[in-house]
């Protein structure tokens, strides 16, 4: 191996170099990246992949510490994809990290070009751009996972995937379902979902004003943090399916 990816050298013990090598070349953007999605995008480089887009218009504030990966006392007030790019860097410097400041909206989509990605994550909280992404997403050739709420969790043995028609006990994939039905637009392809259908009740405390969300529910960290590796594990486990299966293909022709 390589020495500049000597870190990589358990995941090749356990992938193979030739099925580490496809990992390194995939190029994945993962929208949302605070109590899933940081934690997925750390996954993903200590994976092997190399080559990500981070998407996130907010800076990282004191309500953040408890479950966002890079939000420390030193980096509140920091913009989010920045710090988070940092931290990436310091894992592999070698690593593509492409970071932006936005919101993903019906109106900055085209921005994005989703056509060049071999893997799409959506960790959104807006009902409104969540419906939108999946929509897109789904009309292109990249394989899309979507984290489902994670909030009010509290039991890590209840999280799980399911194709997205098949998600049961999840507020928000509820809501998605009413709104595509009611835009009379489905998603052009099945994709999968991490969700749980624990759903607690908060128990107090301060409230958070951010006028994008209607209600600010309590979370934990373990539980984002399990949403976002699931996602990413989701990912590589994908990739190495698909080599694996090309590769017995060859063997037989």
């Amino acid at each position: 191996m390589n020495t500049d990816f000597e870190f990589l050298a358990r995941v090749e013990r356990l992938l193979g170099a030739s099925a580490l090598q496809e990992v390194t070349q995939k190029r994945v953007i993962v929208f949302g990246v605070g109590g899933v999605g940081s934690w997925c995008v750390e996954s993903l480089v200590r994976s092997g992949i190399q080559k990500i887009t981070i998407v996130d218009s907010d800076c990282v504030c004191v309500s953040n510490l408890n479950r966002q990966l890079m939000a420390t006392t030193k980096t509140v007030g920091a913009v989010k994809v920045e710090a988070l790019k940092q931290r990436l860097l310091e894992i592999n410097p070698h690593a593509e990290i492409d970071a932006h400041r936005e919101v993903f909206s019906a109106e900055t989509a085209e921005s994005f070009k989703l056509d060049e990605y071999d893997y799409i994550i959506d960790a959104i909280d807006s009902l409104k751009d969540k419906a939108h992404l999946i929509l897109t997403a789904c009309k292109t050739k990249a394989k899309f996972f979507s984290s489902m709420g994670a909030a009010l969790k509290l039991d890590p043995t209840k999280i799980q995937v399911a194709e997205f028609w098949k998600v049961q006990g999840c507020p928000l994939a509820r809501a998605l379902r009413t709104k595509f039905r009611s835009m009379h637009i489905l998603p052009a392809k099945k994709f999968k979902c991490v969700f749980s259908e624990e759903l607690l009740q908060n128990q107090g405390g301060t409230d958070e004003s951010d006028p994008r969300k209607a209600q600010i529910n309590g979370a934990l960290s373990h539980i984002t943090a399990i949403y976002g590796f699931t996602i990413a594990g989701l990912v590589v486990k994908d990739i190495v399916d698909k080599f694996k299966a090309l590769e017995k293909f060859k063997t037989s022709i």
